[in-house]
């Protein structure tokens, strides 16, 4: 893969970081740098985050209990000053407990509606795999369509509305796989890994200086990364819309187009997958590739862009067959063929 057609001089609508409206030009690094003040490592996963945010897509975190996620995620919402809210997933929860429902008041007889948490900027859906598949659809529908129906009244979504779900990958009794056709929604599909030796080792000098919370009544609590949240944003909404307006001018070369279609099209026609991704899939490269290439200062996409986010694009998108499994192949396995030829 070749990134000529994609260097600085082949750019014609592009436009460098200079050129950006006022708070774009530093948007990524105040935001991470923000972050980084509350947790430990997480690079990549912030950087997904905000390629999530750039291009209204939906994000799926993979990773064992304590790895920060519910406090990143809380941490980005703050940073960006955007309503955040948490819906915890059980295998009771109702449709209504996602978007809400309406509720009979009592004193003039007339039933008024009860927004859920799914009117927000930022929905943190925790083991959203514990669900039943009846409030799996809810969310889910939400996520499509940005819009939700109570009692016969279509309500809007705020916007930016973007759902970050997580899965827990180790337990698995009580749970509800998602199908492929609701896994597809989400643009990426991220697995965390454990913190470096270096990393714990932060987090814990970190955790041993954080000292007390004190209530007013005299009470007090160890503090947690969690007060570490600083209140006052470093960015505003404004600010990321600027950013997404520069993501939106981000050079995509032909060249790169043709290499995106041609990475999905050989999951297609590849013998040891059921199916290959859809052309959702494409979409999904294409536009975090943009994202990316602005958040690493670039107004041009590279090669690197579709390597790097490959994995978290086309691995939930397809499915090995028996025959394949039963073999040990993997779907990182293929994934890497198919790109170690288009290199």
């Amino acid at each position: 893969m070749q990134p000529t057609d994609s260097s600085p001089t082949a750019v014609t609508n592009g436009s460098s970081r200079d050129d950006l409206p006022t708070g774009t030009s530093n948007f990524c690094d105040e935001v991470r740098r923000r972050v980084a003040e509350v947790v430990v490592g997480q690079d990549v996963v912030v950087e997904r985050i905000l390629i999530a945010l750039f291009t209204g897509g939906h994000l799926m975190l993979q990773g064992v209990p304590g790895l920060a996620k519910t406090l990143l995620v809380n941490a980005v919402a703050k940073a960006i000053d955007l309503q955040f809210a948490r819906i915890q997933f059980t295998i009771d929860m109702l449709p209504s407990d996602v978007v809400g429902s309406e509720i009979l008041d009592q004193k003039t007889g007339e039933f008024r509606v009860h927004k859920g948490p799914v009117f927000t900027n930022l929905l943190l859906a925790d083991e959203i795999n514990r669900a039943a598949p009846k409030a799996q659809s809810a969310l889910l529908e939400a996520m499509q369509e940005r819009r939700v129906t109570i009692g016969g009244r279509t309500f809007k979504l705020p916007l930016p509305f973007l759902v970050i779900a997580t899965q827990n990958p180790i337990e698995q009794s009580g749970t509800f796989e998602l199908p492929e056709a609701q896994l597809d929604r989400f643009m990426l599909y991220h697995r965390l890994d454990y913190p470096t030796t270096e990393e714990e080792d932060e987090i814990l000098r970190r955790q041993l200086t954080m000292g007390l919370h004190r209530d007013e009544a005299g009470g007090a609590v160890p503090k947690t990364a969690f007060d570490m949240i600083a209140d006052e944003p470093c960015a505003t909404i404004p600010d990321l819309v600027g950013a997404m307006e520069a993501v939106q001018r981000v050079h995509t070369s032909d060249v790169f187009l043709k290499h995106a279609v041609e990475l999905v099209r050989r999951t297609r026609e590849s013998k040891l997958l059921d199916f290959g991704c859809s052309p959702r899939a494409c979409l999904a490269l294409v536009g975090a590739s943009r994202a990316r290439a602005f958040i690493h200062g670039r107004d041009y996409v590279v090669p690197e862009d579709l390597f790097e986010l490959a994995e978290d694009v086309v691995l939930h998108r397809v499915r090995l067959t028996y025959e394949a499994a039963a073999e040990g192949h993997t779907g990182r396995e293929l994934l890497e063929s198919i790109l170690s030829d288009l290199a």
